[in-house]
């Protein structure tokens, strides 16, 4: 199946609480391709974390002082986080009638997900790997059926699957801390972790995932190879030491989500300035200019939650000006 990518989109959070206004900003700023917002201002549920485990099939969360904790059954948290993502569903219904074209989707991956959710005991699943085991399963069944949610309501969209790994870095390397806070959990193995997130990955059969991570030393070759058609990173973090492996990445026709426009409240530069440092790269790799709108797709560094709502509609209007600009001056 031939799969066309828009130009430009958005992370997936956004300020506030309005679900309608958060989807008609949405669908108004990229026409061509749209996301399903989050909107984490409304409160525990409405969060990455708290949206996902309402996703889960068989195992359920709730929230503790702590952060989210797995528990036997359903209890109002997982009931309110799936009533927001009903929400925020009927919202992208109703703005994206008769559309037809790329739509995004986002839930928090395996890694991610471990690291945050809390055992029985108040360690982290990340702790056990048979509790990793079982939370990617119960994850992968999750976001099938979400994903057929997705196509039965908007029948018209190639649907977009990003999982977002902001801590996947931290699980590779040791880093994520342990619930005292004095130690932290081992790194777990690189072939682990690149398995499970090709098992997760492989739920969506009939459309691309995208891996997104705006934490420094995104993993590039391990996403490549755990079949992320893909990557989305804040720009800004790259140093010239990912050169080899963007390029590796390029040439293999992996899609880069490049995070130009900042996340936060700010003066915003010209469109041509903020995509100025990808022509800059891909100068530097050495590849075609025209290349460019072919390969990237482009996004603010982050999601917007933390951004006012005037700041959020502004920076999403940017970034479809941006990659205009990339396509129409690619040198």
């Amino acid at each position: 199946m031939s799969f066309t990518w828009g130009p430009a989109t958005g992370v997936g959070s956004m300020p506030g609480g309005d679900a309608r206004e958060a989807a008609k900003t949405v669908t108004g700023s990229f026409e061509d391709f749209p996301f399903l917002t989050e909107l984490p201002a409304r409160g525990p549920g409405a969060d990455m974390i708290g949206r996902t485990a309402g996703m889960l099939v068989d195992l359920y969360a709730r929230v503790e002082p702590s952060g989210w904790r797995i528990g036997d059954r359903p209890g109002r948290d997982t009931k309110r986080a799936r009533s927001w993502l009903g929400e925020d569903l009927d919202a992208l219904e109703e703005f994206t009638q008769g559309y037809e074209g790329p739509l995004k989707v986002q839930a928090v991956g395996p890694w991610t997900l471990a690291a945050a959710l809390e055992l029985r005991g108040g360690e982290a699943a990340l702790s056990d790997l048979g509790a990793c085991r079982d939370l990617a399963g119960s994850l992968a069944e999750g976001l099938g059926t979400h994903l057929a949610e997705v196509r039965r309501r908007v029948p018209g969209a190639q649907i977009v699957l990003q999982l977002d790994e902001p801590s996947l870095i931290a699980v590779l390397r040791g880093q994520v801390k342990s619930a005292s806070g004095y130690r932290t959990h081992r790194a777990v193995d690189r072939q682990r972790v690149e398995s499970t997130l090709r098992d997760v990955v492989g739920v969506h059969t009939d459309g691309p995932v995208v891996v997104h991570s705006c934490a420094p030393d995104v993993p590039f070759a391990l996403l490549r190879r755990a079949g992320a058609a893909a990557i989305s990173f804040d720009f800004a973090l790259l140093t010239e030491r990912d050169d080899d492996v963007i390029g590796e990445a390029v040439e293999g026709g992996t899609r880069l989500f490049a995070g130009v426009v900042p996340g936060t409240d700010g003066p915003l530069s010209d469109p041509a300035g903020s995509v100025m440092g990808v022509r800059t790269l891909w100068r530097r790799l050495g590849l075609h200019p025209g290349l460019l709108a072919e390969a990237v797709t482009v996004t603010p560094s982050c999601g917007l939650a933390g951004a006012s709502p005037e700041y959020a509609r502004r920076a999403l209007a940017h970034c479809a000006r941006a990659a205009r600009s990339l396509a129409d001056n690619p040198e």
